[in-house]
């Protein structure tokens, strides 16, 4: 009888572990399908249990999942989504403006859709947003607009996304739709500060290459939707959004720079150099890896912290983080904070010891993400919606745009 090398053994013994790992991983899936209806068919639905599905790694899991779990995070009624006249909105002010950027939408829509089904979900585009604006002439277009609504419509359909885009207009996005875009500049002022509390070398670095943060702009005001090319992290980010603070989008873009830090400190120390490569943003980052880091730092650095540090200035704003305690006190079950709460009990825990680190002297290149060494799962969990967080902050004294 001939037996087997341990070279030939390799092979074919690896193949059982690779068995259960994949009967785990379909066994924890279905898990969290029962989970998520269990809270969507309770009575009254557990909104809280769902905000957590939503974060948690893999997000919402499946399209058909999301077209029932966005509503109720946005406290959406799905019975009677309103009725759209195409002919009356071609009128709108705005209507050469949003056609310009949808015809340039294309690469927006799955590869491989056939021409006919594409522009009628580009005439679909248009008129939500059209509607939108018109229900809501306090609202402004802005370009970028377009990639958040096409991401409801292909997820959704059109008449459920125009419910939830509205909503999501008059809160999570509301500052972007100002007639000006000082307070989408102040959302950005937030970026620099989360990095120096982390990072203060890569901090310092950027603010000597004087690069700003405009690289950021196109990230922030479409929830990275115009950057990331796989519709897959696309709605998965969106999961992560909707379930949290309207200041999350900046938290995600600062833990983005803060994981290329060493590509950013291989740069020239100049604007251009390091514009350029932020700019371009990986499309193969560790998606679920930045969440839970994403959800470490807002617990870490709550906004209203940050701003009291930075701020120069005391009077608060009527921003979309200062009216989304208005949507959480008027939303059933919207209640966010409870899942931090919990949270952050661990969170206290683990503090200590990352103290030390995140005071280290500047001089330190090597500075890393303590908040960040927090496990993937513990960083899932964070829902980070303080009731510290939504107090609303001043203006930096930041002028990004000259």
């Amino acid at each position: 009888m001939t037996s087997q090398s341990p070279q030939g053994d390799s092979p074919t013994s690896s193949l059982p572990d690779r068995g259960a790992e994949t009967a785990a991983f379909n066994g924890k899936r279905k898990k969290k399908v029962a989970e998520i209806y269990q809270a969507l068919n309770s009575d009254p639905t557990d909104v809280a249990a769902l905000r957590r599905m939503a974060i948690s790694e893999g997000g919402l899991l499946t399209d058909e999942i999301r077209r029932e779990v966005w509503p109720k995070l946005l406290n959406v009624s799905t019975s009677d989504p309103p009725p759209i006249s195409r002919k009356s909105l071609r009128e709108s002010k705005d209507y050469q403006q949003v056609l310009l950027d949808v015809r340039r939408s294309l690469r927006r829509f799955p590869p491989g859709m056939p021409e006919e089904q594409r522009e009628g979900l580009q005439e679909e585009l248009i008129d939500i947003i059209l509607f939108i604006l018109e229900s809501n002439p306090q609202l402004h277009y802005y370009q970028g607009y377009h990639d958040i609504v096409v991401t409801f419509l292909l997820v959704v359909g059109e008449r459920l996304a125009t419910s939830l885009v509205e909503k999501l207009s008059t809160h999570h996005l509301r500052d972007f739709m100002d007639r000006t875009m000082d307070n989408t500049k102040h959302i950005l002022n937030y970026l620099m500060p989360i990095i120096d509390r982390v990072n203060p070398e890569l901090h310092d670095f950027m603010q000597s290459a004087e690069v700003g943060t405009i690289f950021a702009l196109s990230w922030l005001i479409t929830w990275f939707g115009h950057v990331l090319s796989d519709f897959r992290h696309v709605v998965r980010l969106y999961d992560f959004f909707l379930a949290c603070h309207p200041l999350m989008p900046i938290y995600f873009a600062a833990v983005i720079v803060l994981y290329r830090e060493q590509e950013v400190l291989d740069c020239d120390c100049d604007m251009a150099s390091v514009h350029h490569l932020l700019s371009q943003i990986p499309q193969d980052l560790p998606y679920e890896t930045l969440i839970s880091r994403a959800g470490d730092l807002f617990v870490q650095f709550p906004p209203s912290e940050l701003a009291r540090e930075a701020a120069a200035q005391q009077q608060a704003e009527r921003t979309a983080a200062s009216t989304f305690k208005d949507f959480e006190l008027a939303s059933a079950q919207q209640r966010p904070d409870m899942v931090l709460r919990q949270r952050f009990r661990g969170l206290l825990q683990t503090e200590e010891r990352t103290k030390d680190v995140l005071t280290k002297p500047r001089t330190n290149r090597f500075v890393k993400l303590a908040v960040m060494g927090l496990t993937v799962a513990l960083g899932a969990a964070a829902l980070a919606m303080v009731k510290s967080a939504l107090e609303w902050a001043p203006k930096f004294q930041l002028q990004l745009f000259p």
